[in-house]
């Protein structure tokens, strides 16, 4: 009788188990130089914001539009402080204030981003990456808009995750080689 409850109690485990989840890590993670140019010498960056869009703050289950708003700023301020530390060390990383803030003179290199979205059933961030040159104010290359996976138990949290993957992708096309695993 205990093997045959066990039995029942696995079977019922394995069929409510979602497969979205198992789906989920099947990300690809493009650990490769995409961009054709060598951008190795850009010293001076300047990076974009991520725009997570401030009115989707119901879908992500936070209390107002203000409680949203703070944590797409934490998420950028993260981003720009991982990126100076873990991904792009010993350049020197200007990052926008806001999505409005384009400023970026005095720099070799603007990195923009595009067509951003939460994925939140997949916990998934897609976006674009625009390699930009400030001097010209041409585009030198991109990476097309692409789910960058997350995990956590909240939609802050899977984004954390989410910006880490986009940080090694910008390590490589910036370095045009990846450094290792960020060190928690």
């Amino acid at each position: 009788m205990k093997q045959l409850t066990l039995a029942v109690t696995l079977l019922l485990l394995c069929i409510s188990f979602p497969t979205s989840l198992a789906a989920r890590h099947k990300v690809p993670r493009y650990l490769h130089k995409e961009s054709t140019v060598d951008m190795s010498n850009r010293n001076h960056i300047f990076l974009g914001w991520v725009d997570l869009g401030p009115d989707g703050w119901a879908l992500y289950d936070f209390h107002s539009r203000a409680d949203w708003t703070d944590d797409i700023a934490v998420l950028n301020v993260g981003f720009l402080r991982d990126l100076q530390a873990t991904y792009l060390p010993g350049r020197t990383i200007t990052a926008a204030k806001d999505k409005a803030d384009e400023n970026a003179s005095g720099n070799d290199l603007y990195i923009k981003f595009s067509d951003v979205r939460v994925d939140y059933d997949n916990e998934h961030l897609i976006l674009s990456i625009h390699f930009i040159d400030p001097k010209t104010n041409s585009e030198i290359a991109s990476i097309p808009a692409r789910p960058y996976y997350g995990d956590g138990h909240n939609v802050t949290e899977s984004l954390k995750a989410a910006f880490d993957e986009v940080g090694t992708k910008l390590q490589i096309e910036v370095t045009g080689q990846a450094h290792g695993k960020k060190k928690k």
